[in-house]
């Protein structure tokens, strides 16, 4: 059986229930069940329209979970509409699903949840599981989630931009349990970007291309960071980084310039450099500026301070991180950063062992940890 074949069909199915007047909530359970049914069967005969027959199934579901509350009437009326055999309706309602399930009155962690869950077509418990949150609080989650959206038409206009940032949340995950989550972004982006002609969708899919390129770098046997200075580029997935640029250039020429437009760039940048030392660092700047200039983002301001020290050298750096609220995670690591660069060791000892104190995670902890440590280690001679 085919299971990503399931996946990519189960929002067009939920989507063809939703028009036929049934409730969000209602029809991905219907579907969810006929999912199971095909999990069953099509290992020994596949049908010739996988998405007829999970229409087909769904509504027959749906029409047996509902018998006992309906009228005969009614349940006539809704058997007369059983889609006949043959081909599907071939209306694809996977970007409304996108924006139902990316709702302004949901939370960032209902809104991914609900949006892997009906569109990605992952399970509660592989969701659960890469959340590292129990399966019965994921399912309360998603519960709430449909609840909340239950009374929203389906084809009320949606945000896209609420969209993309939700994508770009599952995308940040990365990987945990046995659910790649950045490759699942990277899969529902490329099926938004197939069916919208939007520049800042192609920026994102851009972006997830150009950083996931760079995973397996990332770390050590160990698990422990590799700065992006140290990575072995040679270990850089470079058909991921050129479909990456050439999806960007192409959005780039339509000189609509967006903010994932602008991070894709910095990505391409740094991508491109054979040698972290051959790294055009003035244009980075550049790109921060015009970054900043569109979400005038205190974190953007971080990094751009950041990447001023490389360019101009770190005292330039210095300064332009004073204009940052000090407060900001990871100023601290970046404070220690500038401060080694200019020279000043005993500062940035005392910084990065700050900086590991307050880190979000265990590998960064671990890594400002080590980094504290070997400037001690070199003060001491």
């Amino acid at each position: 059986m085919d299971e990503l074949l399931l996946r990519e069909l189960t929002p067009a199915v939920i989507g063809v229930l939703v028009r036929r007047g049934v409730d969000f909530a209602t029809a991905e359970d219907a579907v969810q069940e006929a999912l199971i049914q095909a999990a069953l069967t099509w290992p020994d005969r596949q049908p010739a329209d996988p998405k007829g027959w999970l229409v087909t199934v769904a509504w027959r579901k749906f029409l047996d979970t509902h018998r006992s509350d309906v009228s005969r009437r009614d349940r006539e009326q809704r058997v007369d509409a059983e889609p006949p055999p043959g081909p599907a309706e071939t209306a694809d309602d996977t970007l409304q699903l996108f924006f139902l399930c990316a709702h302004p009155s949901l939370t960032p962690a209902s809104a991914v949840a609900l949006t892997l869950r009906a569109v990605g077509g992952l399970t509660t418990r592989q969701i659960a599981q890469a959340y590292l949150v129990p399966e019965a609080t994921m399912a309360q989650r998603i519960s709430r989630a449909k609840r909340t959206v239950g009374d929203v038409r389906f084809e009320e206009p949606g945000d896209l931009a609420t969209v993309l940032r939700v994508l770009y949340l599952v995308f940040n995950e990365g990987y945990t349990g046995d659910v790649d989550l950045a490759a699942e972004a990277i899969r529902l982006t490329r099926q938004l970007a197939s069916m919208t002609d939007d520049e800042e969708t192609a920026g994102l899919l851009a972006l997830m291309l150009l950083h996931h390129a760079r995973r397996p770098a990332r770390t050590r046997r160990d698990g422990s960071l590799v700065p992006l200075a140290e990575q072995d580029r040679c270990r850089w997935n470079t058909s991921l980084i050129a479909e990456g640029v050439a999806i960007l250039q192409k959005a780039l020429g339509r000189d609509r310039l967006g903010e994932f437009q602008a991070q894709a760039a910095i990505a391409a940048l740094h991508a491109d450099a054979p040698r972290a030392e051959e790294t055009d660092w003035v244009q980075i700047v550049g790109w921060y500026d015009e970054l900043l200039r569109l979400t005038g983002s205190p974190v953007v301001e971080l990094n751009r301070a950041v990447a001023v020290g490389e360019a101009d050298g770190a005292a330039a750096g210095l300064a332009a991180l004073a204009k940052v609220d000090p407060g900001l995670p990871r100023h601290t690591a970046a404070s220690a950063y500038l401060h080694e660069k200019a020279g000043d060791l005993e500062t940035a000892a005392r910084l990065y062992a700050d900086a590991a104190r307050s880190a979000p995670n265990l590998a960064e902890r671990h890594h400002l940890t080590l980094q504290a440590a070997r400037i001690s280690q070199a003060l001491r001679g």
